[in-house]
């Protein structure tokens, strides 16, 4: 969905949906194209997000009130459902409406933004939310995946570079940061960022200044940061992976975006939401969403979350030549990959996990080929766990032997 300015409703922890919204409805209207250059401004946005006022236009790319008009079969009397969209962001659960308010609270100030969660959670969304709703909605909003730039070229994406500071640097290029001054450079995957370059970056992050490749001359930047992982860079900094000082200096501000599976409510806002955008898009005429189909696409964990909701939508909605979404469930696995009701503990996932690894080393523990290099753990800690967990070579033959013969 679009990152464009969107109005901002409030967000109110104690209701059921969006103030001036009927919950569990979908209205989507069209913003007149000036409307984000209308008088007021940052401050009118967020005037409204303090006092609450709804306004009259909201949008989201492509959706108009005759691309939402999608029912469950089991509707008694169908009627335009209002769906909740807060900057390109569907939905009106309460760890959603969390994350929101963090949103409204931070993008004010210049303030340091990390955002953690899964892959697919929408972390590039929250990432515009935060510049479109901040001073500095009127300059550059960049991004930069950290992770799909070899190393010998992250330097020079990052800082730029000279004419013949390198083979191949034929003119002078402008970076990342200088691309991105007096507004807001997101750097997505941060903690992909190798070791050797993390000690430069932290210097631009304090500083605000840097030098080109190939350049002894210092240049300064008003950038705002706003970075992105779906890493634990706290383990990462323990196993000597990210620095300390570089992720102090990121923290500033956490916000963490909830999977999907923790706000599952917000399911058939989404659903309805993905259908009339490719419904518009291939021409199709899909009306109808069976009751059953909502209910397993409810119920599914969803560990590609919302970017493979999103996706299955797609495919359901090219497999669907009438009005009735025709959703290939069979492709989401069986019942056991469905909201599992008895999931296993901790110490059962890590048993299982250890002695999986063990078998696969033929029992050998140590040495480089060993369970506990595959497991990166220490020998000694290993064995420790092993003996916790009470797994031996004898306890696997005394099970195996305990199997009843074939006849």
């Amino acid at each position: 969905m679009s990152g464009n300015p969107l109005s901002i409703p409030r967000l109110d922890s104690n209701s059921d949906g969006i103030h001036g919204m009927t919950p569990g409805a979908m209205n989507v209207t069209r913003q007149h194209p000036s409307a984000a250059a209308s008088k007021g401004g940052f401050a009118e946005r967020r005037r409204s997000a303090r006092h609450g006022h709804v306004q009259e236009e909201q949008y989201v790319a492509g959706l108009s009130p005759e691309d939402v008009r999608l029912r469950c079969e089991s509707s008694p009397a169908p009627r335009e459902a209002e769906l909740h969209i807060f900057e390109g962001m569907v939905g009106s659960s309460l760890p959603l409406r969390r994350t929101l308010e963090q949103i409204m609270t931070v993008a004010s100030t210049d303030a340091t933004v990390l955002i953690q969660g899964e892959t697919g959670t929408g972390k590039e969304l929250i990432a515009r939310a935060v510049h479109n709703l901040s001073p500095r909605h009127g300059h550059n909003f960049v991004r930069f995946n950290c992770a799909a730039i070899p190393l010998g070229l992250l330097e020079s994406e990052l800082f730029g570079h000279e004419k013949g500071a390198f083979t191949g640097a034929i003119a002078r290029k402008m970076g990342r940061f200088e691309l991105a001054n007096q507004g807001t450079l997101f750097l997505d995957e941060i903690g992909d960022i190798p070791l050797e370059l993390q000690a430069k970056l932290l210097r631009v992050l304090q500083e605000q200044e840097f030098e080109r490749l190939g350049s002894n001359l210092t240049q300064q930047v008003n950038v705002r940061i706003v970075a992105a992982t779906h890493r634990d860079l706290k383990y990462m900094i323990v196993q000597k992976q990210f620095r300390s000082d570089l992720y102090f200096r990121l923290n500033i501000f956490p916000v963490v975006v909830p999977p999907l599976r923790e706000r599952r409510e917000d399911i058939p806002m989404l659903v309805n939401a993905f259908v009339a955008e490719y419904v518009r898009r291939m021409n199709r005429r899909v009306e109808t969403i069976p009751e059953d189909t909502m209910r397993v696409l409810t119920q599914y964990d969803w560990p590609g979350n919302v970017r493979e909701l999103r996706n299955f939508i797609e495919r359901a909605v090219i497999l669907s030549p009438d009005a009735v979404l025709r959703a290939p469930l069979e492709s989401l696995g069986g019942p056991e990959q469905i909201n599992d009701a008895n999931p296993q503990t901790l110490a059962q996932a890590e048993s299982d996990c250890i002695l999986k690894a063990i078998k696969q080393a033929d029992w050998v523990i140590g040495g480089p080929k060993g369970a506990a290099n595959r497991l990166g753990l220490k020998r000694t800690t290993l064995i420790g766990k092993m003996r916790k967990l009470g797994l031996s070579r004898s306890m696997e033959a005394a099970a195996w032997s305990s199997r009843p013969c074939p006849e």
